[in-house]
C-alpha cells in the first residue's frame, strides 16, 4: 500500500463520517482533522461550528480514530472572507465556496497535513472522483490526475473544486465519490451513525448561516445608497442601500412598486442598479461571456476549446466554445442564450465527465437589444 497514513478532513456531517468508516475498513491508518475556519463570537447564534466539532468527535470516538483540530481562521479571513467582501463592494458576485476549496482545504489544509504532520495523503468527503481512484489505487508518480464528476449527479461537487491545485488532487482520496447520497446514508444507518445521519445538511456559509444576507453584509460593508433604474424606460423607480446587497437576477424590492422588478445590471461607481420587469426579460439573457483568471486542472486544452460549462452548481451543462483573445482573456460563446450570468461568478468547464477547470466572469456579452437599451437609459437617467 503506497499511501498508508491518511488525514481525513472531517466536518461533523454524514459524508465525512462515512468516508472515515470506509477508509478504516480498507485498513488505512486514518486520523480525522477538523478545520476551524470561522471564529464564532459569543453573540453569534447562527454559526454551528461548536456543534460540528462535537459531532465530529462523536464520530471519531465511535469509529475509534484519532481526532485533531487545526485553526485556519486567520487564513480564511484574509483569503476568503475579505476577498468576498471586496468583490461584493465592486459589484461582483463571488463564490466563497470555490475560493475556500482552492486556498484553504486543498492548499493550507493539504500542506499542513502532508508537510507538517507527515501524512501520506488526505481524504475528503466530497462527491467527486479522481482518475487515480477513490483510494489512490491508480496513482502514478509525476503524472497528473483528472478531476471527475461524482457518480451521484445530483450531489456532484466538482463545480466547487474546479480551481484546486494539481499537487493536492494527486494525493487526495474521495471515498464517497463512487456512491450516491442514499447509499452513503444506508452505510451510516448500518453503522449506527445516527447522530450525523439525522443531521440537516449545511447550506451556505458558516459566516452567514441562517441570518438575512443583507443584514449580515451591512455589518461589514458601509451602505452606499443608489438608484433603481427601469432598463426599459430609464425612469428612477426606487432607491437601494448599495450594489453589494444585490446580485444579477435577484428580485429587487422596490418600495411601492405595483410590478415585480429583477436586477439586470449593477454599476458600482455610480451606484445605479438597472432593473427589469419579469424573470424572462431579454435583458437577463446573454450569448457570450468574457472571462479572466482561468485555471486548468491539468493544462489549457488549447486556444479554441469545444466543451460544456455551467455557472451555477445545479444547472444543466451547456455546450460552448471558448476562444483565447489577443489580450489573454477568454471569450465564451453559446448558441442557446445564458439566463442570468453575473460578473464575479465562475464558468466551470467540462469534457464528458471530466472537470477541466474554470475562469472568472468579468463582463457579460448581452443580447444586442440590451447593449443599445442600457446605453439609452444611462443617457436619459444621467
Amino acid at each position: 500500500m503506497l499511501f498508508k497514513k491518511i488525514a481525513l478532513g472531517i466536518s461533523g456531517g454524514v459524508d465525512s463520517a462515512v468516508s472515515a468508516l470506509l477508509l478504516k475498513r480498507i485498513g488505512f491508518d486514518v486520523s480525522a482533522v477538523f478545520m476551524r475556519n470561522w471564529e464564532k463570537s459569543s453573540e453569534d447564534e447562527y454559526c454551528d461550528v461548536e456543534k460540528d466539532i462535537e459531532d465530529a468527535q462523536w464520530v471519531c470516538k465511535k469509529l475509534q480514530i484519532p481526532f485533531y483540530e487545526v485553526d485556519f481562521t486567520k487564513d480564511y479571513w484574509v483569503h476568503v472572507f475579505e476577498n468576498t467582501m471586496k468583490e461584493y463592494q465592486a459589484g461582483f458576485t463571488p463564490n466563497p465556496d470555490i475560493m475556500c476549496n482552492a486556498s484553504i482545504k486543498f492548499d493550507r489544509f493539504f500542506n499542513h497535513c502532508v508537510n507538517e504532520l507527515d501524512f501520506d495523503a488526505i481524504a475528503m468527503g466530497h462527491y467527486v472522483r479522481s482518475s487515480f481512484g477513490s483510494y489512490l489505487e491508480n496513482y502514478v508518480e509525476n503524472q497528473p490526475a483528472k478531476l471527475l464528476m461524482g457518480r451521484d449527479g445530483t450531489k456532484d461537487q466538482s463545480f466547487f473544486l474546479s480551481r484546486i491545485a494539481q499537487r493536492a488532487l494527486q494525493k487526495t482520496m474521495f471515498p464517497v465519490g463512487e456512491f450516491t447520497k442514499s447509499e452513503v446514508k444506508e452505510i451510516a444507518h448500518a453503522e449506527q451513525l445516527h447522530r450525523v445521519l439525522e443531521k440537516k445538511e449545511s447550506m451556505g456559509l458558516c459566516f452567514i448561516g441562517k441570518r438575512n444576507f443583507q443584514s449580515f453584509m451591512s455589518q461589514y460593508v458601509a451602505d452606499k445608497p443608489g438608484r433603481f433604474i427601469d432598463v426599459d424606460t430609464g425612469d428612477v423607480v426606487g432607491k437601494h442601500k448599495g450594489v453589494h446587497l444585490w446580485t444579477i437576477g435577484q428580485r429587487a424590492r422596490v418600495s411601492g412598486s405595483p410590478v415585480v422588478y429583477f436586477v439586470v445590471h449593477k454599476d458600482a461607481p455610480s451606484g445605479d442598479i438597472f432593473v427589469c420587469i419579469g424573470q424572462d426579460h431579454p435583458a437577463l439573457f446573454s450569448r457570450s461571456l468574457v472571462l479572466s483568471d482561468d485555471q486548468w486542472m491539468i493544462e489549457k486544452p488549447g486556444d479554441l476549446i469545444e466543451c460544456e460549462f455551467r455557472i451555477f452548481h445545479r444547472r444543466p451543462l451547456k455546450k460552448c466554445h471558448v476562444i483565447t483573445l489577443p489580450n489573454g482573456k477568454l471569450l465564451l460563446e453559446v448558441d442557446e442564450p445564458i439566463h442570468v450570468a453575473a460578473p464575479g461568478q465562475f464558468a466551470v468547464f467540462y469534457k464528458d465527465e471530466e472537470c477541466l477547470g474554470s475562469a472568472k466572469i468579468i463582463s457579460i456579452g448581452y443580447l444586442d437589444w440590451f447593449n443599445d437599451q442600457v446605453c439609452d437609459t444611462r443617457l436619459s437617467s444621467a
